[in-house]
């Protein structure tokens, strides 16, 4: 047993170490092809040769973080099926499908069309290179898509069966799974924070220009649109983000209940803004949650239910079995300890299926059918030995929750200062204050990014497959030690790509600021 759980921690850090150095890449990839996609149309408009340039400029970065993140992602995909192949086996069926659509239409779409973008200025006419340029751009939203309905349907899976012939679930309602609210929720998400990463990305960039005074008209024109792609970025994930809330109020309460550090839930329940937790509380003990808190009244009932006076379920409320409907009434169901009963009965009952089918029982086939089909939807419970089990790590979701919202405030405002300032005070960029703070602000967008991403999987722990398997459930027979040698294989490899992309990166945005743009 406690090798196996080595193998599952060693295995979920694996897969957290790749996933956070392959979202470095993917929102920048996502924001700078629209960005550079507008570059494009205005120089295509107006047949501007400094506006080609400036396309041009920006083209080459996007293309260079492209290339890192495909790398990234392409391991990451083979992750599922060497370190966790009883999840892969288990729902491959539902979970290969949008995989398999990303790889064959919507990455396949980029890998076409980028070479156009590239390599066909002089080959191809100033429409055809235009429409590559924005089909690559979609081609790279279309993959998010995808993935994103993938790591949707493992947080909310619906439109599947499970078959207890085959032992394994089943797809029976593709359109469930790939438009879900909760998968469209995600998408958007995910996609627009790209776009506020990368106008903070190509605003900070173009200051640099202006400290150095170089380029400034080319700075300036980048800076405005870098700025309206950011703000219209950040301004729409704040939207997405309370849809995306109510969906997990929803589906997922105990993550809610994380993100808050909610142990005891009320009416009109609170929303800290600001909170240090206490690190000795536990589900169910009388201890204080907060060390210190700041908290806006009614906000979390806001937040989850869009109606002040409504009741949000705790931690401690959900194992004990109270919860909200879909229509925001509190209702009891069934508690954590009767889920892990439910779930053990669940298995008895397949392998009593398993034990009728080998001896050609059909009535016992089809009673011990009956079972699992009443039981399955606490079927993942089985594999827990406790309620513990089922609480997220509350102290590393509340943090990255409110980090994320917190950060996001600062980027709103940025943006804010960097429009007023483009269009009423460009001579604040002939200062160093204003480069300055965009300098500081490329490393708040990239950890608010990756905070939110923490939020999302963390708050959903112990589960791969929300209530239906958990990670211990979900591992490969493979070794602790095989992976652990991986892991540090891979944060070596990984920790080369970023540094050689900043490393090239930096070279061609000094080789830009001194090359004279007409």
């Amino acid at each position: 047993m406690n090798d196996l759980m080595t193998v599952v921690d060693w295995s979920r850090w694996q897969f957290a170490l790749t996933a956070i150095y392959h979202w470095l890449f993917v929102p920048l990839t996502l924001g700078l092809g629209v960005i550079v996609a507008i570059m494009e149309s205005i120089y295509f408009k107006t047949q501007s040769q400094r506006w080609l340039q400036i396309t041009k400029f920006w083209m080459l970065l996007f293309g260079i973080n492209f290339a890192i993140g495909v790398a990234t992602g392409i391991i990451l995909e083979f992750e599922f099926g060497t370190n966790w192949s009883n999840y892969s086996w288990f729902v491959g069926d539902i979970f290969g499908a949008p995989l398999a659509i990303e790889g064959l239409l919507a990455f396949f779409m980029e890998a076409t069309f980028i070479a156009v973008m590239f390599f066909g200025w002089k080959k191809v006419s100033p429409g055809f290179h235009l429409a590559s340029t924005w089909l690559t751009a979609i081609g790279a939203t279309l993959s998010a898509f995808w993935i994103l309905v993938a790591n949707a349907w493992m947080q909310y899976p619906v439109g599947m069966e499970f078959d207890p012939a085959q032992m394994r679930n089943v797809m029976d309602n593709f359109w469930a799974v790939a438009f879900s609210p909760v998968a469209l929720n995600k998408f958007f998400h995910a996609v627009l924070s790209g776009w506020c990463l990368s106008g903070v990305f190509v605003v900070a960039v173009s200051c640099w220009f202006m400290f150095k005074k170089r380029n400034r008209e080319m700075a300036l024109d980048s800076i405005k649109i870098g700025g309206w792609v950011g703000a219209a970025g950040i301004l729409l994930t704040f939207a997405t983000g309370h849809s995306s809330a109510v969906d997990v109020a929803r589906t997922q309460p105990m993550k809610l209940a994380a993100m808050e550090g909610l142990y005891r839930g009320e009416v009109g329940q609170e929303l800290v803004a600001v909170g240090v937790l206490n690190p000795d509380k536990k589900p169910g003990d009388s201890q204080d949650v907060y060390k210190a808190k700041i908290a806006l009244p009614y906000g979390l009932s806001i937040l989850a239910n869009n109606d002040p006076n409504t009741f949000v379920p705790g931690i401690d409320d959900l194992i004990e079995g109270i919860e909200l409907t879909p229509q925001g009434d509190t209702v009891r169901t069934v508690s954590y300890a009767e889920r892990i009963e439910i779930g053990k009965a669940a298995h008895a009952a397949l392998r009593d299926y398993d034990a009728a089918r080998a001896a050609h029982d059909d009535q016992a086939m089809k009673d011990a059918e009956k079972r699992i089909r009443e039981y399955y939807p606490y079927f993942g419970y089985g594999y827990l030995d406790s309620v513990e089990e089922a609480v997220p790590p509350v102290g590393m979701t509340f943090y990255s929750f409110h980090i994320m919202v917190i950060f996001g405030g600062w980027l709103l405002c940025f943006f804010a200062l960097v429009l007023l300032a483009a269009y009423w005070k460009p001579r604040w960029y002939d200062s160093q204050w204003l480069p300055i703070l965009a300098f500081l602000t490329v490393p708040i967008v990239w950890v608010c990014s990756e905070a939110g991403w923490i939020t999302a999987e963390v708050g959903r722990q112990p589960w791969i497959i929300q209530d239906i398997m958990p990670n211990k459930a979900a591992i490969s027979a493979i070794s602790a030690s095989s992976v652990i040698t991986t892991f540090w294989l891979f944060a070596i490899v990984f920790t080369i790509f970023l540094i050689a992309e900043m490393s090239i990166m930096w070279r061609q945005i000094v080789k830009g600021s001194k090359m004279k743009i007409s």
